[in-house]
């Protein structure tokens, strides 16, 4: 697994809710498929995040589920 489109697919399974794009400066974006609520929100959740890599971006998306903040 390397190429973009493998990667991609990749981080959307293990993040359900996000979809995933690298920009033509090649940072990688994930943005949520549902909305947040304002609690969420003031809470530090974000809609999109960025990351220089792929390994940055999963650790992005690590923060920002419920587990990884430790909401459960």
């Amino acid at each position: 697994m390397g190429d973009f489109d493998d990667l991609k697919t990749a981080i959307e399974t293990e993040f359900p809710g996000w979809q995933v794009w690298r920009s033509d400066a090649g940072r990688w974006y994930a943005t949520r498929s549902g909305d947040l609520t304002d609690a969420q929100l003031q809470a530090g959740y974000a809609m999109t995040v960025a990351a220089d890599d792929s390994a940055g971006l999963r650790a992005l998306l690590r923060e920002q589920t419920a587990e990884g903040r430790g909401d459960r």
